[in-house]
């Protein structure tokens, strides 16, 4: 059993309060993914478990066993950088053996972990090599090869493709998706980049101020964003949003008024405890507007930017409120800045969060978002993060 477990886990240097409390339960086999903005935390947190820093206050649990006070060799943990930390002087089969030696194990069985980690990485080829003659792909393999030598319980990864170009990145991650397959070991990843996130994660944790916001599936956090940290975190481009007043609710939804736009949308959620005249924000993702204005309801404005991606395109488009909405439409749109469009907005697909932030949980007329398995109910109110 390799499960992670931190509970009211805190870290503090002096009187600053880094992590606040976290509450945590990494599964068995799991890929878990820390994200958040930068000084979140989350390379904090992993370094926490890896037994770099000292736990403050709070439990940590590695395959059951209590970890607080042990060293990092005894944790049954690897670790891999952000930077390659390859030893120049030594060649791949060296780097990667070179923790075995000092560890005193068997010249027969190192040779079998380093040629198994090599086949594993498809790097056999390169075990005469030294690191100056590798590309960065081939260094980070090999920096990963040398986590997968020891045998871990946990293979912690600490924001590893930061280094590589666009190309690598996604060849690299690729590969590491593909580790995580072969290896079924459970493996924590930090990554600033929500791309990584939603591609890689069994499971994501949303990080911002030392407290998880939230934690599930990556479509799970895309449906249904707790709140409207999560709700602008997960998705490129972010969500649009737009502050708004309630004018009122019903059977169909909640209807609210687009400040200084007004126009107006009935969004089939909850009222909660959201009543006429309350302030909210109306949230709708890019993909979720249309540019040729089909929809429950429509805003206009300007067309200032207009972004070509070929099999996609965005419009940034000005409305009366001086704010800017990104839409996504076709790679073929012909909309050319200084353009006046209406644009449509599907607003079933909408959200209204209230004046503490929060989702308002969904109606039962709307539609359930695909692989939602956390519910708008089960969120709204709670204090604290999602679990397990």
């Amino acid at each position: 059993m390799a499960e992670v477990t931190l509970h009211g886990v805190h870290k503090s240097y002096g009187e600053l309060s880094v992590i606040k409390g976290v509450d945590l339960h990494v599964r068995d086999h799991e890929f878990m993914v820390f994200v958040g903005p930068s000084g979140c935390g989350k390379s904090t947190l992993l370094r926490m478990i890896a037994g770099l820093e000292e736990i403050t206050d709070g439990e940590l649990r590695i395959g059951g066993q209590v970890v607080n006070d042990l060293p990092p060799a005894q944790r049954g943990i690897a670790m891999v950088f952000q930077s390659y930390a390859l030893y120049p002087h030594m060649t791949v089969y060296e780097n990667m053996a070179f923790g075995l030696q000092l560890a005193k194990y068997p010249r027969d069985e190192i040779d079998r972990r380093v040629r198994n980690a090599g086949r594993i990485l498809q790097i056999e080829h390169l075990l005469d090599r030294k690191p100056k003659a590798l590309s960065g792909g081939q260094r980070q393999r090999v920096a990963i090869g040398r986590a997968i030598v020891r045998e871990p319980k946990v293979f912690l990864f600490d924001e590893p493709l930061s280094n590589l170009d666009a190309a690598l990145r996604i060849a690299t991650r690729v590969e590491i998706a593909n580790l995580h397959r072969d290896l079924k070991a459970t493996l924590i990843y930090v990554t600033h980049d929500q791309v990584e996130a939603m591609t890689l994660a069994d499971r994501i944790v949303v990080l911002n101020g030392g407290v998880i916001e939230q934690v599930g599936a990556p479509l799970e956090l895309y449906h249904h964003p707790r709140n409207l940290f999560v709700a602008g975190f997960i998705g490129s481009p972010r969500m649009n949003f737009v502050e708004a007043t309630v004018s009122g609710t019903g059977e169909a939804g909640v209807t609210v008024v687009l400040r200084e736009v007004g126009t107006e949308i009935t969004v089939p959620c909850a009222p909660g405890g959201v009543r006429p005249g309350d302030p909210v924000t109306f949230g709708i993702r890019p993909e979720h507007l249309a540019e040729d204005g089909t929809g429950a309801a429509r805003i206009g404005g300007e067309v200032q930017v207009v972004e070509r991606l070929g099999s996609e395109t965005f419009l940034y488009v000005r409305m009366a409120n001086g704010e800017l909405l990104v839409v996504k439409a076709a790679g073929a749109s012909r909309a050319r800045p200084g353009d006046r469009i209406s644009v449509g907005v599907l607003a079933d697909d909408g959200f209204v969060f209230d004046g503490d932030g929060l989702a308002l949980p969904a109606g039962p007329g709307r539609a359930p978002r695909e692989l939602g398995t956390t519910r708008h109910e089960e969120m709204r109110g709670r204090p604290g993060p999602l679990l397990s």
